[in-house]
């Protein structure tokens, strides 16, 4: 997901049991559900469950109240600041790890439409633009289809 989907996610769009978030704004207007790995549901319960949640938001990831009295979404950039400069990965952009994401799931063989239904993606050129395979890893597919074909294993 973009960071800004995150941020801006409410209780009632994130389904633990069944391991869904359904966005219903996104960057191209069309709403989607987004499959989560355990460890992220794990993220999203430990979040729901925090004994200190203010009653005062629906926010799953929330700021502390402005002078209004309004509290808003949770500004990450600092923590991710953090965790960029301990990691030694200056050049990370919090948006590539989506661009990786995606690559990944091409590389495990997720079809476009599987991938494009996760990402959200509208049409297969923008999916491209995200999709970075390395060559190593066609270099072992293209053995895999040679044996099979060779009759090999």
């Amino acid at each position: 997901m973009r960071a800004s989907e995150i941020v801006t996610l409410r209780r009632m769009q994130v389904d633990i049991k069944r391991r869904i978030v359904r966005l219903l704004e996104t960057k191209n207007t069309s709403p989607r559900t987004v499959p989560l790995m355990v460890i992220a549901a794990a993220t999203f319960r430990e979040a729901l469950d925090h004994p200190i949640r203010p009653i005062d938001t629906d926010l799953i990831f929330f700021g502390e109240p402005r002078r209004d009295g309004k509290r808003r979404p949770y500004q990450f950039n600092s923590v991710w600041l953090n965790i960029k400069r301990e990691q030694g990965l200056a050049d990370v952009r919090f948006h590539d790890l989506r661009h990786e994401a995606v690559s990944r799931f091409v590389e495990a063989g997720f079809s476009d439409q599987e991938v494009s239904a996760i990402s959200g993606h509208k049409s297969m050129q923008m999916l491209k633009r995200y999709t970075h395979l390395r060559a190593e890893d066609l270099v072992a597919r293209i053995d895999d289809v040679a044996k099979r074909r060779n009759g090999t294993s």
